[in-house]
């Protein structure tokens, strides 16, 4: 029977992962090494918006584990990471920087945080 509420995630490890994977790209992004910053430039970021995308990335980090246990918190999140990695690939067909970074990084990570919210929610 349904509790009328999304629950906590039905593996709570790929959560986990996946916020892992997120805090060790939001301390990447404090100093980006080149191929982060070859992307930002590559999509027309402007450098002084770069810090932005490090609090994005550290809330949803906190999302994520607060959402293993307060129930709906983690599809939130979830849910937000997903469309932050849509954003990022809309960005890059956007200006035309189809290569390496977009397609395992940015579709690997959008590719990542859809099954994790998939597996963990469905």
């Amino acid at each position: 029977m349904t509790t009328g509420y999304i629950d906590t995630p039905h593996w709570p490890w790929l959560t986990v992962a996946l916020a892992v994977v997120l805090l060790g790209d939001a301390l990447m992004s404090l100093r980006p090494p080149a191929f982060i910053r070859d992307c930002l430039d590559g999509v027309r970021f402007p450098r002084e918006w770069w810090w932005t995308l490090v609090v994005i990335k550290l809330v949803a980090v906190g999302g994520l584990v607060a959402g293993l246990y307060f129930p709906g918190m983690g599809i939130a999140a979830n849910a937000g990471v997903v469309a932050y990695f849509v954003c990022a690939a809309v960005a890059h067909v956007r200006a035309g920087f189809l290569g390496s970074t977009f397609w395992v990084n940015c579709l690997g990570m959008l590719a990542f945080s859809v099954g994790v919210l998939t597996l963990s929610y469905v």
